[in-house]
């Protein structure tokens, strides 16, 4: 006989003696609605489906003013939910026992929509490619993950490479100073090389596309302490960003306008881009900044791409962005690393510590919810990419972890890469076949394929 008093998911008449009070929020926290009596069976599948449920029930208006199907299985987002810091992997009952949970507390529960198309995980090489009469230093997809860069030497080496977020320009810099800009639909040389360096290029960064369209200048970071913005149609220096007293190490090109530098003096200037101000400086390590990444990275990277090739740039800035700051985090000789959100304040938001050598390279997920960063001391840490707090170390190469890319690969001086899960904290993959230290790593914006350079100067492209 069917029991007609029967809840279902979602109600907030449920019983409390075999259910739990839940409140979804918003990953701005925002509260979906009004908490809810869940049974203490629902775990993340239920969950997603009352997310999506309740999501389309408040955009009644854009389900009748698009041709969004609201009704079809294959058209509702996929959801991770998060209690603190933890991801929730477990039915809700399960959960309460494991941590021991108060059942009279409301349990507050944030719903982070995950992205809508799948990386694939790369298990094979592809292809290797020869070529290069030197180590290769710098690999770089397209923002439409359609073409590969590769540096290794002009008359010198190779230092760092950059693609214009609009796909149209390459931008490769040397340890001899000099900026050589590309076409990328020809691989021809654009005039002579860019000078006014007076030692070796760092890093580039491109001017964001929704700031600036189609893509004219860039700023590049020398070991001669100064940031430079260049305008590809003059070719010349418009803007010199000086104050550092050491080498520069690393530019970032923010979405906001801003431009952040990295240097060896231990500070992190931010600098505005009209006239090259100093907006702040950011202090806190006690050794050189090698390595910045910002939250937003891989919107500003894919310009005016996505994942399905429709050509847009700042709706996604701001869609990916939301309502919080642009964050940066910076890792540094000194094994720390520090999470800024430089628009709000000077200070800090976290201090990371664990690493037992320097941290070379940091990295932020492309949906900014995590980051990843590499060490001399053979690791790879993952971190929450909000709050900074810790969430698993991967230990599995046995050298310097040079590089990491799109959480999570990693490329170490003992010549394998390796894929990571994120979910699980275990090695996924293990990719043997460079036959020398492994320098630079790129996942392509796609999801589909991955590219690797090293000592052994040939590229290997690996897919599924």
């Amino acid at each position: 006989m069917e029991d007609r008093n029967q809840q279902e998911p979602g109600s907030s008449n449920a019983k409390a003696g075999s259910s739990v009070m839940c409140q979804l929020v918003s990953p701005e926290g925002d509260h979906l609605g009004a908490a809810l009596y869940l049974p203490q069976n629902v775990g993340p599948p239920q969950l997603q489906e009352i997310v999506n449920h309740l999501l389309q029930n408040i955009c009644v208006l854009a389900f009748y003013c698009s041709s969004y199907r609201a009704g079809r299985r294959e058209d509702k987002l996929p959801y991770a939910f998060y209690i603190g810091d933890e991801e929730l992997s477990v039915q809700l009952g399960a959960y309460m026992q494991q941590k021991n949970a108060n059942v009279e507390v409301t349990l507050r529960i944030v719903y982070q929509p995950q992205a809508v198309f799948h990386i694939r995980p790369v298990n094979r090489c592809s292809a290797t490619i020869a070529g290069h009469t030197e180590a290769v230093l710098a690999v770089s997809f397209s923002p439409d993950g359609r073409c590969l860069a590769s540096g290794s030497g002009h008359k010198n080496w190779v230092l760092c490479i950059a693609w214009s977020p609009d796909g149209s320009h390459l931008v490769s810099g040397s340890k001899s100073g000099e900026l050589i800009l590309w076409d990328p639909k020809t691989g021809k040389q654009l005039g002579t090389p860019i000078t006014g360096h007076r030692k070796w290029i760092t890093a580039v960064s491109w001017e964001p596309v929704h700031l600036q369209a189609p893509s004219r200048r860039f700023v590049s970071a020398s070991k001669d302490g100064d940031a430079r913005i260049w305008d590809i149609t003059t070719r010349k220096c418009v803007i010199a960003l000086t104050g550092h007293t050491n080498s520069v190490t690393y530019v970032k090109w923010g979405g906001d306008g801003l431009i952040y530098t990295g240097s060896e003096d231990c500070l992190i200037k931010v600098w505005e881009t009209s006239q090259g101000k100093l907006v702040k400086t950011l202090q806190g390590h006690g050794h050189w900044v090698n390595s910045l990444a910002l939250s937003t990275e891989y919107i500003l990277r894919t310009g005016s791409y996505d994942h399905t090739g429709k050509t847009y740039s700042l709706a996604r800035y701001k869609k990916m962005r939301g309502n919080a700051p642009e964050r940066l985090v910076s890792g540094s000789d000194d094994f720390t690393m520090f999470l800024w959100e430089p628009t709000i304040s000077k200070q800090p938001k976290a201090r990371m510590t664990g690493h037992q050598k320097l941290v070379n390279h940091v990295y932020f997920s492309p949906d900014g919810q995590w980051l990843a960063s590499a060490s001399f001391d053979k690791s790879v840490k993952l971190w929450n990419g909000i709050t900074g707090k810790f969430v698993a170390a991967f230990r599995g190469h046995v050298a310097d972890v040079y590089q990491i890319s799109r959480l999570l690969l990693s490329g170490s001086k003992d010549s394998t890469l390796k894929v990571w899960d994120i979910r699980t904290h275990k090695l996924k993959q293990d990719l043997p076949g460079h036959a020398d230290e492994v320098y630079a790593v790129d996942w392509s914006p796609d999801g589909e394929k991955v590219a690797s350079g090293g000592k052994d100067r040939v590229l290997k492209l690996w897919m599924n």
